[in-house]
């Protein structure tokens, strides 16, 4: 066996910038974190390449003396852990390994001067070697650059993207790091051109706007939630997106524990799971979350990048963030996604300004002499009573008498209900425009929140719905395992009103129904249910399982697009959906009203 040996320095310093530095995005976030936790109100930032030939970050903090850059550049070496409990830790940077993990992959130029000096100093590393110091010309800050990144380790450089894929992912590293503190101003330029130009001093709804999307401000619900807890007080706070808001890829999702960014999986499993029954399984929410508990219940050193952490009490935590979602997207109500979309507005046909007159019309007034006066006004000649005779009957729209005085519009959110349009969208009339509602997604989220009012909120929230017995009880054929699925989730499914039993190897035995659910078909419902449970039942809580049980439910339940409503139906859908929470999006996040303003309608006829 051989001998056990120490590891040279220049190895230990490699494969420690392994763990560090995986391509420019990873240092550029060592390099900003430094300067933010160095009491920075400006950081600039500067790329060439996508930070493959230079990266530079520019800072107005404390700044640093000689001596202190040299002890900086020293592994293990930090300013930022006063003593050894590195629990209580508070900034973004604690290890101390970045700047000489970083120098010693790269060329890494080091300029910095204190606020009592009165000139800088630089130090250049190149690979982990010094090979220059000196006086440097700046003001009171610091100034690292780093270029030619893995020159001379390729087999790293190998694995890095191109210049837009690294580009693509420093880019994210700054919009992260610049939601984190938006009371810090952030610029960015890429290959001499100005990407980002932050202010300092912002709020938190400002900086999400230009960092997130700017749409976030016009569709979000802000969030400020506090609990205390066993171990301390959790705070949640941030702006979350409308379901109806929602993307196809997570990559508009910011979440930070006591202000660092994160990408955690506990943390994006509670997002998903509070906007579960709102959003379809292939989307996913746009927000900005910041969660805030004692630092000692909170782990930060359990990744060398810091994008993970571990909790003390993750089920608390988890119960916590997704009841405080679910409390704030309450409060949207009624609220959807209600700009009009471009390309379907670009749809509507204008009428030509002088149509052609009738051929039959044209004979008639060729001809004639117009300056003659006329003697007597007649009858139209038999040719116009012909064409007239030609023109099919205008169809009647269908209304209704009023059973009782119509109330003014004003008293309607969602207006009063004019009529329907093929069948599936009711079309409602408001004082400052036209609402259209698609009739099978809003009585979807109607029913859904019925099923969800009938758990009790006291005990042990298990009070049973209405329920409707089939006169003789159904046989629902499926193969072992979803019966086997079904059987041990049917304690469940009897507080919502929905009574199974086994019924052999291969079969359920359905006795009762939910009211809700009056007309639904038990087979169709059960072969869904056992598909929720089989792609969910073993990763979720109960309570999300049950979540997407209710999901399914409803749309079992829901008035189908197709079938036709009287006015009396119509308005009275409307009213619920003014009374039911979370009423502006269908439990998949797709809108279930939108509206089009008499701007937008004055707009399609040319009077703007």
């Amino acid at each position: 066996m051989p001998a056990i040996r120490r590891l040279p320095e220049h190895l230990v310093n490699r494969i420690a910038a392994g763990e560090v530095v995986e391509r420019p995005a990873s240092a550029l976030k060592e390099l900003i974190e430094n300067a933010l936790d160095a009491g920075a109100t400006q950081v600039s930032v500067s790329l060439a390449e996508g930070g493959l030939a230079r990266l530079e970050v520019t800072d107005d903090g404390c700044g640093m003396d000689p001596p202190e850059m040299a002890l900086a550049l020293e592994r293990h070496a930090t300013s930022k852990l006063p003593d050894e409990a590195i629990e209580q830790v508070l900034t973004l940077g604690f290890r101390g390994e970045a700047l000489p993990s970083i120098a010693s992959v790269s060329r890494l130029t080091l300029e910095s001067r204190s606020r009592a000096a009165v000139q800088g100093w630089r130090r250049v590393v190149d690979h982990g070697t010094m090979v220059d110091e000196g006086p440097a010309a700046l003001p009171p800050g610091t100034r690292v650059r780093m270029e030619g990144l893995f020159a001379r380790v390729p087999a790293r450089r190998k694995f890095l993207r191109s210049a837009r894929s690294e580009y693509a992912a420093c880019l994210d590293v700054v919009r992260r790091l610049a939601l984190a503190r938006p009371e810090v101003g952030f610029t960015l330029e890429h290959d001499g051109w100005r990407v980002l130009h932050l202010q300092p001093g912002q709020d938190m709804a400002g900086r999400a706007a230009q960092v997130v999307a700017r749409e976030l401000a016009d569709n979000g619900v802000a969030i400020d939630f506090e609990r205390d807890g066993d171990f301390g007080a959790l705070r949640l706070s941030g702006v979350a997106g409308l379901p109806t808001y929602n993307r196809g890829v997570a990559d508009h999702q910011y979440l930070f524990v006591n202000g660092r960014p994160v990408k955690d999986r506990l943390l994006v499993g509670a997002v998903r799971g509070a906007y579960s029954g709102m959003l379809a399984r292939d989307r996913h929410a746009v927000l900005a979350l910041f969660l805030d508990l004692p630092p000692e219940e909170v782990d930060v050193n359990v990744h060398p990048a810091k994008t993970e952490v571990r909790f003390r009490d993750a089920t608390a935590v988890r119960g916590f963030i997704v009841s405080a979602l679910r409390q704030a997207l309450a409060t949207g109500d009624r609220r959807s996604v209600q700009a009009p979309d471009g390309a379907a507005m670009g749809r509507w046909q204008a009428e030509p300004l002088a149509p052609p007159e009738p051929p039959a019309l044209r004979s008639i007034f060729e001809g004639r002499d117009w300056s003659a006066p006329a003697a007597r006004v007649a009858e139209a000649p038999a040719a116009w009573r012909s064409h007239a005779a030609s023109v099919p009957a205008q169809p009647l729209g269908r209304a209704e008498a009023a059973a009782e005085p119509v109330l003014p519009q004003a008293d309607y959110p969602l207006g009063v209900a004019r009529g329907q349009v093929a069948n599936t969208y009711i079309v409602a009339e408001t004082p400052d425009g036209l609402i259209l509602v698609d009739q099978h997604a809003a009585h979807e989220r109607i029913v859904l929140e019925r099923l969800r009012a009938a758990r009790s909120e006291s005990g042990t929230g298990q009070a049973a719905a209405a329920s409707q017995a089939l006169l003789l009880p159904e046989v629902v054929e499926l193969d072992e395992v979803a019966c086997d699925r079904l059987e041990d989730s049917a304690a469940a499914f009897l507080p919502y009103g929905l009574e199974v039993e086994r019924f052999g190897p291969n079969a359920m035995l359905v006795r009762a129904m939910p009211a809700a659910l009056k007309g639904g078909d038990p087979a169709a419902l059960l072969g869904d249910l056992a598909d929720d449970l089989a792609a969910n039942g073993a990763s979720l809580l109960l309570g999300e399982r049950v979540e997407h049980v209710l999901a399914t439910m409803a749309c079992h339940g829901s008035v189908r697009a197709g079938r036709p409503l009287t006015v009396a139906e119509m308005n009275a859908l409307l009213r619920e959906m003014e009374a039911t929470p979370r009423s502006g999006q269908c439990n998949h996040g797709r809108p279930t009203w939108v509206k089009l303003s008499l701007a937008d309608v004055e707009k399609l006829f040319g009077r703007h």
